[in-house]
């Protein structure tokens, strides 16, 4: 955003303190679970109802019948909230952190990342077979099966995987998502497993999917609160909910991302875990979207390092990758 900076505000907040989010089921969800954990931590807000939720219809979800990648990426869940944050018709904004963009807008920064749901992918049967094994999770799509899915990173592990799968584009909120499923659109798809969880659809998932057989997309499971970089107030109050645990994760997770430098057309996949005794455990994954190529590998060290082992790992990958992946 090239234009300047409006001047920074009076030293205290005008009340009620304005929260952008998307409109979909699950961001209002998040939100309010965000709002839930800030009035826990200064019970006194409770009762002042110094909140204010702002629905903004970010254009991607606008446009439903088109990948991300044709579009303009996965900034666009966050691109009209943070020109609202810009122009301070909003306070702070709540995201899911892996529709976020890794370099973000000038004068916007990711103050907090609360508490990591299950950051698997599930896969959703639309008539649930034979059970998944869990050495061997796609045995249970039928040969030449049409998975719907606009995530490039689980296409190609699908694909690397069980290269008969047929992938169709499958985009829409949760509930639109199953409901095409359950429509006939396609024979299974794959959501975020964090998702269905927090919308009370845990049970529809058929199979959770380890790690290692199907990478997550860095930072899902967790929620990130952005807000204007001169905003030293609600930096503060960010600070105090911040789950270290998440901030770690995220940290190694993001600088992964930062080296790797993909776009939305790039299939990568990025995991931290937390070790006993203070280590930190990254997983990443560089692919082609048709599953023919495959890279993975994993790094770990002490989680006060995070930012690096996530530097260093990508850049093991981006080093012994085709070169066109990143073009």
């Amino acid at each position: 955003m090239s234009a300047a900076m409006p001047p920074v505000r009076p030293h205290t907040h005008a009340l009620p303190l304005r929260v952008g989010t998307r409109g979909s089921p699950l961001a209002l969800i998040q939100t309010r679970g965000f709002l839930d954990s800030l009035t826990r931590f200064c019970p006194v807000l409770r009762d002042m109802n110094v909140f204010e939720e702002h629905a903004i219809r970010t254009t991607g979800d606008a446009v439903q019948d088109r990948r991300l990648a044709e579009i303009g990426g996965k900034g666009l869940f966050a691109k009209e909230i943070h020109e609202a944050l810009a122009l301070r018709l909003i306070d702070f904004a709540v995201h899911s952190l892996k529709d976020l963009e890794t370099m973000l807008p000038p004068g916007i920064v990711l103050a907090c990342t609360l508490k990591r749901e299950d950051a698997r992918d599930a896969l959703i049967l639309a008539t649930p077979g034979q059970l998944a094994d869990p050495a061997n999770p796609f045995a249970c799509l039928p040969a030449r099966a049409v998975i719907g899915t606009a995530s490039a990173r689980r296409q190609a592990q699908l694909l690397h995987a069980r290269p008969d799968l047929v992938i169709t584009t499958l985009r829409g909120n949760v509930q639109t998502r199953l409901d095409k499923l359950a429509a006939g659109a396609c024979d299974a798809s794959l959501l975020a497993y964090a998702g269905l969880k927090r919308l009370g659809l845990a049970g529809r998932a058929n199979v959770v999917l380890d790690p290692d057989a199907m990478v997550p997309a860095a930072g899902q499971g967790i929620v990130g609160v952005t807000v204007r970089a001169d905003d030293t107030e609600l930096h503060e109050l960010l600070a105090a909910i911040e789950d270290p645990e998440a901030k770690a994760v995220a940290t190694a997770e993001r600088a992964l991302l930062m080296r790797l430098d993909g776009s939305c057309r790039t299939p990568i996949g990025g995991h931290a875990r937390l070790l006993p005794h203070g280590e930190l455990h990254l997983s990443g994954l560089v692919a082609r979207a048709d599953g023919s190529f495959l890279l993975k590998r994993s790094l770990h060290g002490a989680a006060s390092d995070a930012g690096r082992i996530g530097d260093e790992l990508g850049a093991s990958l981006r080093a012994d990758s085709p070169g066109d992946l990143f073009a």
